[in-house]
């Protein structure tokens, strides 16, 4: 049994930041070669946990249990296993926590998960599934020993009927017994702290964690931010967009804003950073060492 003071919970709410990786499981053989050598790079940052995505439409579950279960039984990192609803019967879900558990994996990350045709497209629930992220923490609660995390957002779920209405969301989440959450990628520190006025205003006092994702791809995170219902801030794009034709010089911008992103999320006392690495741990390694150079990590 975990003790208390060992707990990803209590990381979380400690006085010193948490760092956070996370990753997404690869479509074939070299990709996967190219996580390990990432998960390598990482590993001595000493992070407080990783998490493992699924991808698309719930695909590459059985890849993302297998690497999520050797991250548990072959680093010292503290492995997040996600879990969605899309395509599962309630079953299936069931098993694959059961099989999180028999690796040694105790905490989820609970998400309902995109639609097969995408964030924007309807959601359609297996008949024998479940329709809400709520109903895989209630599970996930019963079958017992897990702590639980869920996902948050900034600028609201894209079915959300209003921001009110997303912070009620996760508070229900919490009271089914979510014990932290992570958000999507946002560019706005206001929208973060948007957010936990408005949860901290229903009562809850459950940790969020934001989600870096630095600008090194000016399309791809510009296509990311759109489907997620995440807005690029026109103080973002004014900054980008007059060298988006210049690969070096995004990078080297969207690092700088990643950056001062985090120290302004750190400041305005975030618990700490979940860095989206896209599987490359470049330019989170030189975020974190800038980080780390103010003595905020």
């Amino acid at each position: 049994m975990r003790s208390e003071d060992t707990s990803l919970v209590a990381a979380l709410r400690a006085p010193t930041p948490s760092c956070s990786f996370e990753f997404f499981p690869p479509k074939d053989d070299a990709g996967e070669a190219v996580l390990w050598q990432t998960i390598a790079d990482l590993e001595p940052l000493d992070p407080t946990f990783v998490s493992v995505t699924y991808g698309a439409g719930g695909t590459s579950q059985e890849r993302t249990v297998r690497i999520t279960a050797r991250i548990a039984e072959q680093t010292s990192m503290r492995p997040v296993g996600h879990l969605t609803l899309v395509s599962q019967t309630r079953g299936e879900i069931e098993s694959v926590l059961k099989q999180y558990a028999a690796a040694g994996v105790d905490n989820v990350l609970a998400l309902r998960g995109d639609p097969k045709g995408g964030p924007r497209a309807p959601w359609e629930p297996h008949p024998d599934g479940m329709t809400y992220a709520i109903d895989l923490v209630e599970l996930a609660a019963q079958l017992g020993g897990f702590e639980i995390g869920v996902a948050a957002f900034p600028e609201g779920h894209p079915d959300a009927r209003s921001l009110q209405h997303d912070a009620e969301v996760l508070v229900a989440k919490a009271e089914a017994g979510a014990e932290y959450a992570i958000t999507q990628l946002f560019f706005r520190s206001d929208d973060y702290f948007s957010l936990v006025e408005r949860v901290r205003a229903l009562g809850s006092d459950i940790p969020i964690v934001p989600g870096i994702m630095p600008i090194l791809n000016f399309a791809q995170v510009a296509r990311m931010a759109e489907l997620s219902g995440a807005a690029m801030p026109p103080e973002v794009l004014e900054q980008i967009e007059p060298i988006a034709d210049d690969k070096d010089a995004v990078r080297a911008k969207g690092i700088e804003l990643a950056t001062q992103l985090c120290r302004d999320l750190l400041a305005g006392g975030a618990p700490g950073l979940h860095f989206i690495t896209l599987n490359r741990s470049k330019a989170t390694r030189e975020i974190f060492e800038a980080l780390r150079a103010d003595g905020l990590v």
